[in-house]
């Protein structure tokens, strides 16, 4: 079935099997029994003979092994040409490699971005007259694999490609220059070694074979067998998997009478469609005019990632049981919504504006009106969908396991652990969403002082990810106008638009009196961005400080007892004075006290306890000059300062 999801702006294809007209044609299919004959003749020939008519199956009640004498009745031969043939590469990347569309279109992209091939979103299958084929061939000589097929193909002359489509973006993808497994990687090998193959074999001759057909009559009914064989290579000796499957038989003369040495009655029962694979889903895309190569592996990407379809073996598409009541619910209110006409129109019309053919703003205007019209109906009509929802999935009160608290009716909420993750108040009924991709825990029972909401830690994964407190009604509702929140975690990416997802946590948090915001847990100024570096509540034994805005993380003296912010700051940079208690078995300090307070910037002994670690790469920290006035500090770090914004960025050559 072929469906089109609506969601953030975008139709997304959802492809369940081949049949179009549903989804549960598959699981209604009704098996019918089949039978076909088998034969062996002398000279036995090790092919299937099949039926020249059909029969139907009430007529088949026995094998007859009365029939003897096979009798030939017509023998002929086709000299046919296999032409090479362009399919797009994800499709290819998708069946014959194995890679998923977004990996394929990923994989070249960075063979791009690195010289290897040419711009590979493109949809175009015609080269422009001022093509250099010689000198793209003459690159790939000296390949081990395919240098000798490329250098007699310069030496005998190579065919230029048939005329394709230009659709009016960039080339065909080609190779640029030659590389090797070494140079580029398992993955990213097979795929630009597929793109020079197949740019070979389009400048190479075609592959000739011969076709044989044999008919023979068998106790009054007609049976063919066919064979082949190649008689020039042609592109297929540098496109193998393309090679035409050879099938020898013997030497026939018409009316010869063969011994029947077997004969049998095969049965079998005929099966439902299977799934579509992604390779099958893009040709599908690509013939009802949805998508473009760069837009199509996002389509299927986006499907996936929505738990719509999951990839299963050989790359088939399996629709989940959420995408399979989505699209039911779609039938039952909209139909139109499961149909690709709309998405394909939307793509005419475009095609038709970019030829001038049409007026953009006339265009803009019409789509517009159907979506509202479209948009306001569906909301009518929404019980239907949760009347859908409720018969296949459980309700959310019914889900999850009690968390935290809620601030406005003093009751526990429920932790859905499942994507994405949320916290769910049944008396309030109201959702609240969380940072995804790591562990939601109770924070201590403490609790936010805007709200009363019971605190949450959320801890990424791996001993480089950060833990950060979050109260979940300021995390969905900033309380503060103007504040930053995380990255990516608005739909649009537009930081501005509080609401669904907002993601404030207590790290971007401007409250001056909350123990747990930027203005108390702040330490200084961020050295590779504008960001500040704030201390992990969480992160003892192995303390540290991490930046609110990028991944720069600081570590502290390893094995304190405890770490935390003071109320005081530096006299020279501003920066938060930090109280650490040392372990006394390992005490740094001369007379064996384990209590030190000071600057991590200025304090000469602070500071040559702290390293910085950013990306994958360490920086430790060496000795410089110490650090004078407001805003600047020793080793290249800045001071907290008035204001995140107020100093210019400076380096973090001496850390």
């Amino acid at each position: 079935m072929e469906s089109y999801l609506k969601s953030a702006n975008e139709y997304v294809p959802v492809f369940f099997s081949r049949d179009p007209s549903s989804w549960s044609f598959a699981n209604a299919f009704l098996t019918n029994k089949f039978s076909k004959w088998s034969h062996d003749i002398k000279p036995k020939i090790e092919q299937n003979w099949t039926m020249r008519w059909p029969f139907a199956h009430k007529e088949i009640t026995r094998t007859d092994s009365s029939y003897k004498l096979a009798c030939m009745l017509r023998i002929g031969g086709k000299v046919l040409r296999k032409l090479e043939q362009h399919q797009r590469s994800p499709q290819v990347a998708s069946s014959a490699l194995g890679f998923g569309p977004q990996m394929a279109m990923q994989l070249a992209e960075r063979l791009y971005t690195q010289g290897f091939i040419s711009y590979p979103r493109t949809e175009s299958t015609s080269y422009p007259p001022s093509f250099d084929f010689g000198g793209t061939l003459a690159a790939q000589v000296k390949n081990p694999t395919w240098g000798t097929y490329v250098h007699d193909l310069l030496a005998e002359g190579y065919l230029k490609p048939r005329l394709g489509t230009d659709a009016g973006d960039h080339p065909p993808i080609t190779p640029v220059q030659a590389a090797t497994e070494d140079m580029l990687g398992n993955d990213a090998w097979r795929l630009y070694q597929y793109v020079c193959q197949h740019f070979i074999g389009s400048v190479s001759p075609d592959c000739k074979y011969v076709r044989m057909k044999v008919e023979f009559a068998v106790g009054g009914e007609a049976f063919y067998c066919t064979g082949q064989y190649v008689t020039v290579k042609g592109f297929t000796s540098i496109m193998p998997w393309l090679e035409v499957n050879e099938k020898s038989l013997p030497h026939f003369t018409k009316g010869d009478r063969i011994e029947v040495s077997r004969v049998e009655l095969y049965e079998g029962n005929t099966a439902p469609p299977d799934y579509l694979s992604e390779s099958e889903l893009i040709s599908l895309m690509e013939k009802n005019g949805i998508g473009t190569d760069a837009s199509i592996p996002v389509h299927i990407n986006n499907i996936c990632e929505r738990n719509f379809v999951q990839v299963q073996a050989g790359r088939k598409l399996v629709p989940t049981p959420l995408g399979i009541s989505l699209i039911r619910g779609y039938q039952c209110i909209d139909p139109d919504l499961c149909l690709p006409d709309i998405r394909s129109f939307i793509e005419q019309q475009i095609a038709l504006v970019a030829k001038g053919q049409a007026d953009h703003a006339c265009v803009v205007q019409h789509v517009l009106e159907q979506f509202e019209l479209k948009y306001c109906y569906f909301v009518k009509q929404i019980d239907n969908m949760d009347t859908l929802f409720e018969a296949q999935f459980s309700p959310l009160a019914d889900s999850g396991r009690m968390l935290s608290k809620c601030g406005k009716c003093l009751r526990y909420m429920k932790y859905i652990s499942t994507q994405p993750s949320r916290l769910y108040c049944s008396t309030c009924e109201e959702v609240y969403h969380l940072p995804q991709g790591g562990v939601i825990k109770l924070y201590k029972e403490l609790t936010c002082p805007l709200d009363n909401f019971e605190l949450l830690i959320f801890s990424m994964p791996g001993p480089e990810g950060k833990s950060y407190p979050l109260c979940p009604y300021c995390y969905n509702s900033p309380p503060f106008e103007g504040v930053e929140i995380l990255s990516g975690s608005t739909k649009g990416g537009n930081a501005s638009k509080f609401g669904k997802g907002a993601g404030m946590p207590c790290f971007l948090c401007p409250h001056p009196t909350c123990c747990h915001s930027v203005i108390a847990q702040g330490v200084c100024a961020c050295p590779e961005c504008s960001g500040t570096l704030v201390l992990d509540p969480v992160s003892a034994p192995k303390w540290r400080l991490y930046c609110n805005t990028c991944n720069c993380l600081v570590f502290l003296p390893e094995g304190a007892h405890r770490i935390s912010t003071t109320r005081e700051r530096c006299p020279d940079c501003d920066s938060t004075i930090i109280e650490v208690d040392f372990n006394k078995n390992n005490t740094p300090l001369a007379d064996g006290s384990t209590l030190h307070m000071g600057c991590i910037l200025c304090d000469e002994l602070l500071h040559s306890l702290v390293e910085m670690k950013h990306g994958k790469s360490f920086r430790m920290r060496v000795s410089g000059s110490r650090g004078r006035g407001r805003g600047k500090a020793r080793g290249g770090f800045r001071g907290r300062g008035r204001g995140r914004l107020a100093d210019p960025k400076m380096s973090f050559r001496d850390f």
